[in-house]
Order: structure tokens, then C-alpha cells, then sequence
């Protein structure tokens, strides 16, 4: 469906993965770390220019790994950014996903800038990571009624729409020179388990300084 014309010529993509299988009281929705690798690749070929992973990985086997990381190899290969929460554990942990060295992992963060609780961190998080609002987000259900939802599933969106706003206005750019401009808001990074905020400003002067030097 076309996006707000905030972002002309942007389009969504949707492509469900999640079966529910019984957990208890409450359904509890499930896929392979398989279906998830066919799925990327799926929205790849679709034309996708940037991924928006929002799902915890169970611990996988050597390949399951193998397959997810191919997958988002191809992402690198093809110029698609991915963007993944990196989980609401509140543990220092990585996963096949926020390890892989293409992928941007999103920490949830509190109205002080602060990571939540809940949001997990880690070396790879904190080296190529961002962190963005996450607490008492105001979002829509499905059936159009307003939430209020939290976690590091509602931070992703919004470096995921940053991406997509800073392609509209350099739509020449390609996305190594995107993801560079974001992570590099801040500058040189020190090494740490907490990714830097999210500055799009920022990263949308370093676009246009590269521009204006070109």
C-alpha cells in the first residue's frame, strides 16, 4: 500500500511469516529461522531497499545460522538495508541477526534517551547499533484504535522511516552511503554496549555535504 506522501514514491511492503501455535493460554506465533531467510529474500527480489525485522531468534543450529546469514548477505549484495530490534530481554545478548555486520540493530530507548529496561544490549548492538523512542510510543491497532505500545518492535520503525525519508531526498545515494550516515551521526564511536541515538538530521547533513562536495 503507498506510504504518506511524506515520502513520495515510497511503497510497503508485508510479508507474514508467523503461524500461531498453542503456548500455553495464549497463541504464540512461530516460524523457522528458514522461513524467515526465504522471506528476506523474498522482499528482496520484490524490490525491497530496506528490511524491518521485528522477532526474537531462538537459539539456532549451524545452519539455521548458515541460512540467515546468507540471507542478509544477499541484503548486503543487493544494496537492501536491514534494520532489526534487537529484543526485549534486558540481557547482554546478540543474536544471528543483530551479529551480522550489514544489519542495523535498534535499542529501545526512554523519553531521557536512556535504553530501556528491557531492551537488549550487546558488543554488536553498541559497535553498528542505534537507539530510538521505544516507551509509551502512541501507535494504531489493527482496527484503526489508537495504542500505546513499547519495545525495542516499535524503536525499529523509526530508524527504518528515517532510512526511507533520507533515500527520498538523496535517492541517488546507495545504502552503504545511508547506513554510514547514520551510524557516523555522532562521530567515531567508542567501544561500548550502547548504540548512540538515533540523529537523522545529522545524517541527512553528511548526505548533503557529500552531495555538495561531489
Amino acid at each position: 500500500s503507498p506510504a504518506p506522501a511524506i515520502c513520495p514514491g515510497c511503497n510497503l511492503l508485508v510479508r507474514p511469516i508467523f503461524a500461531e501455535t498453542s503456548g500455553g493460554t495464549e497463541p504464540v506465533p512461530r516460524a523457522t529461522p528458514g522461513e524467515l531467510a526465504a522471506a528476506i529474500v523474498e522482499c528482496i527480489d520484490a524490490g525491497a531497499r530496506v528490511v524491518n525485522l521485528s522477532l526474537n531468534v531462538a537459539p539456532t543450529s549451524v545452519r539455521d545460522e548458515q541460512l540467515l546469514g546468507n540471507a542478509l548477505d544477499q541484503a548486503l549484495r543487493r544494496g537492501v538495508l536491514v534494520v532489526a530490534a534487537a529484543g526485549n530481554q534486558g540481557t547482554l545478548r546478540s543474536s544471528p541477526i543483530t551479529r551480522h555486520a550489514w544489519v542495523l540493530p535498534v535499542v529501545a530507548c526512554d523519553r531521557r534517551g536512556h535504553p530501556t529496561n528491557d531492551s537488549n544490549l550487546g558488543g554488536s548492538i553498541g559497535r553498528r547499533g542505534l537507539g530510538a523512542p521505544g516507551e509509551a510510543i502512541t501507535s494504531l491497532g489493527a482496527e484503526g484504535w489508537a495504542l500505546i505500545l513499547s519495545g525495542t518492535s516499535v524503536a525499529a520503525p523509526f530508524v527504518t522511516g528515517a532510512i526511507a525519508l533520507l533515500w527520498s531526498e538523496f535517492p541517488t545515494a546507495t545504502a552503504a552511503e545511508i547506513k554510514l550516515a547514520l551510524t557516523n551521526a555522532h562521530g567515531a564511536r567508542r567501544p561500548t554496549v550502547v548504540p548512540p541515538l538515533l540523529d537523522a538530521a545529522a545524517a541527512y547533513r553528511i548526505l548533503r555535504a557529500a552531495r555538495v562536495r561531489r
